[in-house]
């Protein structure tokens, strides 16, 4: 059994989701289980939905989507079909994980004879032992949380990344406008609605004034600052 404290650390996180169960694996499954399955999810924040999927679950968490094979009663003496599966499966979705319970050590180790057997690809999709059927589940949802969560850092992060390029790209717009004579806040604004400061360089004075409120006078400074080299590089009169 998952701890109270990684259940209230999954609780916490903020990333919760969907779990897609396939009505054709639910009525395979005892009442019972399906019920400490709902339960455990709701106590997660993940919703839970029936529908007829290939794979037994689908968790979409975080923006990611993981699809689970969840194998209850393994076959040692016959596991090819499980492989097989697993195999055609896994050409369907790019994140694909194979739960087994496996509550005995001779199957345990008739698993992994057979696993090494039949694995074309090692590690694709990864397989996760379990010993009982609760801590199978248990891992299934450690797994969809820690993934979202890691997608959902992942797309932060690179928010915060373009937020800081947008900043540092106004900044430095903002320094070159300022550099204009006569420039004030107000102009830099207005020239936004031209572009970037390459587009602004090569902007006329009649467009400045068709696309601007900025004065004409400002308008001539601004396109001979960009064109006339003598004008931008003479001294000037505060």
């Amino acid at each position: 059994m998952i701890s109270a404290q990684k259940n209230e650390s999954i609780r916490n996180s903020g990333v919760g989701g969907v779990c897609l169960m396939s009505t054709k694996w639910r009525d395979e499954q005892h009442s019972s289980f399906i019920n400490f399955i709902s339960c455990f999810l709701t106590s997660n924040s993940f919703r839970l939905n029936f529908v007829p999927i290939a794979p037994d679950l689908i968790f979409n968490c975080g923006g990611l989507s993981l699809a689970f094979i969840f194998v209850i009663n393994s076959d040692c003496n016959n596991p090819g079909p499980m492989f097989s599966r697993a195999q055609k499966l896994k050409t369907q979705f790019a994140h694909l994980y194979v739960v087994v319970i496996l509550p005995s050590k001779e199957q345990n180790d008739s698993f992994v004879h057979s696993y090494f057997s039949h694995s074309k690809d090692i590690g694709r999709p990864t397989f996760v032992p379990a010993l009982d059927l609760e801590m199978g589940f248990e891992n299934i949802v450690r797994i969809a949380h820690a993934r979202g969560v890691c997608k959902r850092h992942d797309a932060v992060s690179k928010l915060k990344a373009e937020r800081e390029r947008s900043v540092q790209g106004m900044n430095a717009f903002l320094r070159v406008v300022s550099s204009i004579p006569r420039a004030e806040p107000h102009d830099a604004n207005a020239l936004q609605s031209i572009g970037s400061i390459e587009a602004i360089a090569k902007a006329s004075k009649e467009n400045i004034l068709e696309n601007t409120d900025i004065s004409p006078e400002k308008a001539e400074m601004i396109s001979r600052f960009f064109r006339d080299c003598k004008f931008n590089m003479s001294p000037r009169i505060s």
